[in-house]
Protein backbone atom coordinates (compact mmCIF):
# COMPACT_ATOMS: atom_id res chain seq x y z
CA UNK A 1 0.00 0.00 0.00
CA UNK A 2 2.68 2.61 1.01
CA UNK A 3 4.45 1.79 -2.61
CA UNK A 4 1.22 2.42 -4.27
CA UNK A 5 0.96 5.60 -2.73
CA UNK A 6 4.45 6.97 -3.04
CA UNK A 7 3.76 6.16 -7.25
CA UNK A 8 0.20 7.66 -7.31
CA UNK A 9 1.90 11.21 -5.42
CA UNK A 10 4.55 11.33 -7.52
CA UNK A 11 2.73 10.46 -10.82
CA UNK A 12 0.41 13.21 -9.81
CA UNK A 13 3.70 16.00 -9.04
CA UNK A 14 4.63 15.11 -13.27
CA UNK A 15 1.29 15.38 -14.60
CA UNK A 16 0.97 18.37 -13.02
CA UNK A 17 4.48 20.01 -13.66
CA UNK A 18 6.04 18.46 -16.49
CA UNK A 19 6.06 21.75 -18.67
CA UNK A 20 7.97 22.96 -15.76
CA UNK A 21 10.69 20.41 -16.30
CA UNK A 22 10.38 20.66 -20.40
CA UNK A 23 14.68 19.92 -21.24
CA UNK A 24 15.97 20.14 -17.92
CA UNK A 25 18.64 17.99 -16.94
CA UNK A 26 18.95 15.99 -19.88
CA UNK A 27 22.07 14.55 -22.01
CA UNK A 28 24.39 15.56 -22.52
CA UNK A 29 23.95 17.05 -18.81
CA UNK A 30 24.16 14.22 -15.98
CA UNK A 31 23.13 17.01 -13.18
CA UNK A 32 23.54 20.22 -12.13
CA UNK A 33 27.16 22.04 -11.93
CA UNK A 34 28.34 18.05 -13.15
CA UNK A 35 30.48 16.78 -15.35
CA UNK A 36 28.86 16.11 -18.81
CA UNK A 37 28.48 13.11 -21.05
CA UNK A 38 30.77 15.25 -23.67
CA UNK A 39 33.77 14.75 -20.83
CA UNK A 40 32.77 11.15 -19.98
CA UNK A 41 31.84 9.81 -22.95
CA UNK A 42 30.29 6.71 -21.17
CA UNK A 43 28.17 5.79 -23.90
CA UNK A 44 30.60 5.56 -25.78
CA UNK A 45 29.71 5.17 -30.30
CA UNK A 46 26.27 4.65 -29.70
CA UNK A 47 25.19 4.29 -33.37
CA UNK A 48 23.11 1.48 -34.12
CA UNK A 49 22.76 0.28 -30.73
CA UNK A 50 19.37 -0.41 -29.16
CA UNK A 51 18.54 2.00 -26.06
CA UNK A 52 16.03 2.09 -23.46
CA UNK A 53 15.92 5.18 -21.52
CA UNK A 54 14.01 4.97 -17.60
CA UNK A 55 11.94 8.02 -16.87
CA UNK A 56 12.49 9.35 -20.63
CA UNK A 57 11.13 12.81 -19.47
CA UNK A 58 10.32 15.16 -22.33
CA UNK A 59 12.74 12.97 -24.88
CA UNK A 60 15.77 15.17 -24.67
CA UNK A 61 18.05 12.06 -23.96
CA UNK A 62 16.41 10.41 -26.34
CA UNK A 63 16.62 13.13 -28.85
CA UNK A 64 20.52 13.30 -27.84
CA UNK A 65 21.34 9.73 -28.93
CA UNK A 66 18.87 9.85 -31.95
CA UNK A 67 20.95 12.13 -33.03
CA UNK A 68 23.87 10.30 -32.73
CA UNK A 69 22.56 7.67 -34.58
CA UNK A 70 21.05 5.24 -32.30
CA UNK A 71 19.30 2.27 -33.39
CA UNK A 72 16.13 1.18 -32.04
CA UNK A 73 15.29 3.34 -29.44
CA UNK A 74 12.31 3.09 -26.24
CA UNK A 75 11.72 5.39 -23.42
CA UNK A 76 9.65 4.56 -20.24
CA UNK A 77 7.70 7.63 -18.05
CA UNK A 78 5.29 7.23 -15.23
CA UNK A 79 3.30 10.35 -16.34
CA UNK A 80 1.41 10.56 -20.06
CA UNK A 81 1.81 14.26 -19.82
CA UNK A 82 5.55 13.61 -19.78
CA UNK A 83 5.27 11.41 -22.71
CA UNK A 84 2.85 13.87 -24.53
CA UNK A 85 5.47 16.47 -24.41
CA UNK A 86 8.29 13.84 -25.84
CA UNK A 87 6.00 12.42 -28.39
CA UNK A 88 5.48 15.96 -29.67
CA UNK A 89 9.73 17.24 -29.20
CA UNK A 90 10.82 14.23 -30.78
CA UNK A 91 8.14 14.33 -33.80
CA UNK A 92 9.71 17.71 -34.56
CA UNK A 93 12.93 16.17 -35.35
CA UNK A 94 11.62 12.83 -37.15
CA UNK A 95 12.01 10.57 -34.34
CA UNK A 96 9.47 8.02 -33.60
CA UNK A 97 11.10 5.98 -30.24
CA UNK A 98 8.41 3.59 -28.51
CA UNK A 99 7.53 5.49 -25.79
CA UNK A 100 5.58 3.59 -22.96
CA UNK A 101 4.09 5.40 -20.02
CA UNK A 102 4.31 2.75 -16.79
CA UNK A 103 5.88 2.78 -13.32
CA UNK A 104 9.33 1.47 -13.66
CA UNK A 105 8.03 -1.54 -11.22
CA UNK A 106 5.38 -2.81 -13.09
CA UNK A 107 5.54 -4.91 -16.14
CA UNK A 108 4.99 -3.10 -19.25
CA UNK A 109 6.04 -5.39 -22.38
CA UNK A 110 9.54 -3.96 -22.32
CA UNK A 111 11.29 -7.05 -24.16
CA UNK A 112 13.82 -8.84 -22.14
CA UNK A 113 17.55 -9.51 -23.32
CA UNK A 114 16.87 -6.88 -26.14
CA UNK A 115 18.91 -4.06 -25.21
CA UNK A 116 22.14 -3.08 -25.63
CA UNK A 117 22.14 0.13 -23.28
CA UNK A 118 19.45 0.54 -20.25
CA UNK A 119 19.97 4.89 -19.02
CA UNK A 120 18.03 6.69 -16.83
CA UNK A 121 18.98 10.71 -16.27
CA UNK A 122 17.71 11.87 -13.13
CA UNK A 123 15.27 9.25 -12.52
CA UNK A 124 16.09 6.13 -11.25
CA UNK A 125 16.29 8.01 -7.63
CA UNK A 126 12.17 7.79 -7.95
CA UNK A 127 12.26 3.78 -7.78
CA UNK A 128 10.04 2.33 -4.61
CA UNK A 129 12.61 -0.55 -4.65
CA UNK A 130 16.36 -0.14 -6.42
CA UNK A 131 16.22 -4.14 -5.92
CA UNK A 132 13.50 -5.04 -7.85
CA UNK A 133 13.94 -2.09 -10.32
CA UNK A 134 18.07 -3.16 -10.94
CA UNK A 135 16.96 -6.52 -11.26
CA UNK A 136 14.34 -5.68 -14.09
CA UNK A 137 16.88 -3.59 -15.86
CA UNK A 138 19.06 -6.54 -15.81
CA UNK A 139 16.21 -8.53 -17.22
CA UNK A 140 15.99 -6.56 -20.30
CA UNK A 141 19.47 -6.23 -21.31
CA UNK A 142 21.42 -8.47 -23.61
CA UNK A 143 24.54 -10.14 -22.02
CA UNK A 144 27.28 -7.67 -21.41
CA UNK A 145 25.06 -5.03 -21.66
CA UNK A 146 25.37 -1.40 -19.94
CA UNK A 147 23.57 0.55 -17.50
CA UNK A 148 24.14 3.77 -16.59
CA UNK A 149 22.09 6.23 -14.47
CA UNK A 150 22.57 9.65 -13.12
CA UNK A 151 20.97 11.13 -9.62
CA UNK A 152 21.02 13.24 -6.96
CA UNK A 153 24.36 12.79 -4.42
CA UNK A 154 23.08 11.93 -0.82
CA UNK A 155 25.14 14.07 0.54
CA UNK A 156 23.66 16.96 -1.53
CA UNK A 157 20.27 16.24 0.15
CA UNK A 158 22.01 16.13 4.58
CA UNK A 159 24.09 19.61 3.78
CA UNK A 160 22.32 23.17 3.58
CA UNK A 161 24.08 26.84 2.93
CA UNK A 162 23.74 28.67 6.06
CA UNK A 163 25.73 32.19 6.14
CA UNK A 164 28.10 31.02 3.34
CA UNK A 165 28.34 27.80 6.25
CA UNK A 166 28.57 24.12 5.18
CA UNK A 167 26.09 22.81 8.14
CA UNK A 168 24.43 19.15 7.93
CA UNK A 169 20.83 19.40 8.73
CA UNK A 170 20.25 15.81 8.33
CA UNK A 171 21.72 12.31 8.95
CA UNK A 172 23.16 10.81 5.79
CA UNK A 173 22.28 7.31 7.43
CA UNK A 174 18.30 8.05 7.10
CA UNK A 175 17.18 6.42 4.07
CA UNK A 176 13.36 6.95 5.29
CA UNK A 177 11.04 8.42 2.65
CA UNK A 178 10.15 12.28 3.20
CA UNK A 179 7.51 14.61 1.79
CA UNK A 180 8.28 17.41 0.53
CA UNK A 181 6.26 20.15 -1.76
CA UNK A 182 7.55 21.20 -5.07
CA UNK A 183 5.80 23.73 -7.08
CA UNK A 184 2.87 23.50 -4.46
CA UNK A 185 2.74 19.87 -5.14
CA UNK A 186 3.72 17.16 -3.26
CA UNK A 187 6.10 14.74 -3.72
CA UNK A 188 7.89 11.39 -1.97
CA UNK A 189 11.31 10.56 -2.05
CA UNK A 190 13.96 8.74 0.08
CA UNK A 191 17.52 9.79 0.47
CA UNK A 192 19.64 6.61 -0.27
CA UNK A 193 23.67 6.15 1.06
CA UNK A 194 26.18 5.59 -2.17
CA UNK A 195 26.72 2.09 -0.39
CA UNK A 196 22.61 1.30 -1.27
CA UNK A 197 23.36 2.20 -4.78
CA UNK A 198 26.36 -0.64 -4.93
CA UNK A 199 25.09 -3.26 -3.35
CA UNK A 200 21.71 -3.17 -4.89
CA UNK A 201 24.10 -3.40 -8.33
CA UNK A 202 26.09 -5.95 -7.00
CA UNK A 203 23.40 -7.94 -5.16
CA UNK A 204 22.33 -7.99 -8.55
CA UNK A 205 24.83 -9.25 -10.62
CA UNK A 206 25.59 -5.71 -11.85
CA UNK A 207 29.45 -5.41 -12.80
CA UNK A 208 30.30 -1.71 -12.16
CA UNK A 209 33.06 -0.33 -14.11
CA UNK A 210 32.32 3.71 -13.30
CA UNK A 211 31.16 5.91 -10.54
CA UNK A 212 31.89 9.51 -10.61
CA UNK A 213 30.97 12.61 -8.66
CA UNK A 214 32.24 15.18 -10.27
CA UNK A 215 31.97 19.21 -9.65
CA UNK A 216 32.23 20.61 -13.47
CA UNK A 217 35.23 23.14 -13.55
CA UNK A 218 33.94 26.09 -14.22
CA UNK A 219 31.72 25.82 -10.67
CA UNK A 220 34.95 25.00 -8.75
CA UNK A 221 36.76 28.01 -10.73
CA UNK A 222 34.48 30.70 -9.12
CA UNK A 223 35.98 32.84 -6.68
CA UNK A 224 33.44 35.71 -6.49
CA UNK A 225 30.02 36.42 -5.85
CA UNK A 226 29.38 32.87 -5.67
CA UNK A 227 25.66 31.52 -5.22
CA UNK A 228 24.92 29.14 -1.86
CA UNK A 229 24.40 26.24 -4.65
CA UNK A 230 27.74 26.49 -5.95
CA UNK A 231 29.45 26.93 -2.92
CA UNK A 232 27.78 23.92 -1.90
CA UNK A 233 28.87 22.21 -5.44
CA UNK A 234 32.54 23.38 -4.54
CA UNK A 235 32.71 21.70 -1.49
CA UNK A 236 30.20 18.05 -2.33
CA UNK A 237 29.40 16.63 -5.33
CA UNK A 238 25.57 17.56 -6.24
CA UNK A 239 24.64 14.49 -8.59
CA UNK A 240 26.71 10.90 -9.04
CA UNK A 241 26.74 8.78 -12.47
CA UNK A 242 27.68 5.07 -12.39
CA UNK A 243 28.20 2.90 -15.35
CA UNK A 244 27.58 -1.01 -15.25
CA UNK A 245 27.33 -4.41 -16.75
CA UNK A 246 25.46 -7.25 -17.06
CA UNK A 247 27.67 -9.84 -15.91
Amino acid sequence: MQNKNILQTNKSYWNTNADSWFGTTALPQYGVKFVTEDELNLFGDVAGKTMLEIGCGSGHSLKYHADRNAGELWGLDISQKQLENAERFLTQSSYFPKLICSPMEDECGIPKDYFDIVYSIYAIGWATSLENIFHKIASYLKKDGIFIFSWKHPLHGCVIVDEKQLIFNKSYFDEEWYTQIVDGTEIMLPNRKISTYVNALADTGFIIEKMIEQTNDSTLQITEEIDDKSRKAQNLPLSFVFKARKA
